[in-house]
């Protein structure tokens, strides 16, 4: 029987709605590991490395700024790829590519030969981690793609949980260099199969299916799109200086703040508020307009920061810090993916996102240095206060965006 010309518009529809499970649950996996093998293991196996590899610790996390750069400049040039051969090819071939920078690690016989190789890890960590795989998601089916997208962060928030048990395990028995070896087989026996799945498999016929409707089109017009570009990035790259600042240094900010040894305890809240905040989105707030998420999310994190200063040394104050500022910032994960795609529309998205993420990264790698800095020089309230006014900064320039003009 020959389906009715409304008929296929009405599966054409149904399925454009659809958010692609067997995609998101694939890509969880991957973030977990991508994320917990080429992120979350450094710091624990950095102090390994600076002992076998003759250089003091502050030299091994300036080696991972330095390679944090290299990625945030290569990042718009990785992104034409991912709209040029499809997200999926490049996840593919991201998986081959984080093997072998980590065996290139682990197989360094010194310094000189060990920062090349982690540059070129965190190269690879754009081809397999976020950006690409929102990308991926966006190219499969954009229509459901914010939804997805938090799908995804929901699953891929628990990689900190998973991975700095497994590597603290692993290394309790193992050198950092074998360590290394064990992930870059994670990386080939887990990863790679699952992103070339995605590329000549699911991917394909998901796309047939929403052909006719497969591009959606952004919000803002075409003359405004320039500028309002430049105040995502701004407020982007603000949130990102913040949540780098205080994450890398979340443990002494609080201790310094007379907090003692419950800093570390109050730490461990963070993870989770991620987790919760982001399925509490999933659950109420699927719907939400990724710009209304981006303004909860910059709100919260400032708040958190206000909350820390104002209420130091209390251990309440530090707890609400902790959550407060944990769920704004899993919330920032789902807008960094969500709001290009809702402001400018599908088509070039993996360029866009290049674009954006280059100024995320290159703001992370210098964050952790320009609050140290302020720390030593004007003291922890002052460089809070500073915090604080850059996530208000953040909050006026996405405040900005809603004053644009819209129309497609």
């Amino acid at each position: 029987m020959i389906a009715a010309p409304g008929d296929q518009s009405l599966r054409n529809v149904e399925a454009a709605t659809r958010s692609p499970i067997g995609a998101i649950v694939a890509l969880g996996i991957t973030q977990i590991v991508g994320y917990g093998t080429l992120y979350y293991s450094f710091s624990i196996l950095a102090a390994d490395m600076a002992k076998d590899l003759a250089w003091p610790t502050e030299w091994i996390f300036g080696a991972l700024s330095a390679a944090l750069l290299a990625g945030g400049l290569t990042a718009p040039w990785l992104g034409n790829w991912i709209d040029r051969f499809g997200a999926g090819r490049v996840m593919t071939g991201g998986s081959i590519f984080a093997a072998a920078a980590l065996i290139a690690c682990a197989s360094a016989p010194n310094a000189a030969a060990f920062v090349p190789a982690l540059i070129a890890l965190e190269v690879a960590s754009i081809l397999v981690q976020y950006g690409a795989a929102f990308a991926l998601l966006v190219q499969i089916n954009p229509h459901a793609a914010q939804r997805s997208i938090t799908y995804l962060t929901l699953i891929a928030g628990f990689a900190s949980t998973a991975f700095w048990p497994i590597t603290s395990a692993l290394h309790a028995h193992m050198s950092w260099r074998a360590v290394y070896l064990v992930f870059a087989g994670l990386n080939l026996l887990v990863c790679l199969p699952l992103h070339a799945w995605l590329s000549h498999g699911l991917a394909r016929s998901r796309r047939a299916a929403i052909e006719p409707l497969r591009h959606i089109r952004g919000s803002l017009t075409a003359s405004v799109r320039p500028l309002g570009f430049a105040l995502m990035v701004t407020a982007f790259s603000l949130l990102n200086l913040v949540s780098a600042a205080v994450l890398v240094h979340m443990v002494p900010l609080l201790s310094g703040l007379g907090l003692g040894a419950t800093a570390a305890i109050v730490g461990t809240l963070f993870g989770p508020s991620q987790v919760l905040s982001r399925f509490i989105n999933m659950v109420f707030g699927i719907n939400l307009p990724p710009l209304t998420l981006a303004v909860i999310s910059a709100a919260l994190m400032t708040a958190g920061v206000i909350v820390l200063e104002s209420t130091a040394p209390s251990i309440p104050g530090a707890m609400a810090f902790a959550i407060v500022f944990g769920m704004g910032n899993g919330l920032f994960s789902i807008v960094t993916g969500a709001l290009p795609l809702a402001l400018f529309g599908s088509e070039g998205y993996g360029r866009l996102q290049g674009r954006a993420m280059s100024a995320r990264l290159i703001v992370s790698a210098l964050a952790p240095f320009a609050l140290a800095f302020a720390i030593a020089h004007v003291g922890i309230p002052w460089s809070l206060l500073a915090m604080a006014l850059l996530g208000g900064l953040a909050l006026l320039a996405l405040a900005a965006i809603t004053r644009l003009p819209s129309g497609g």
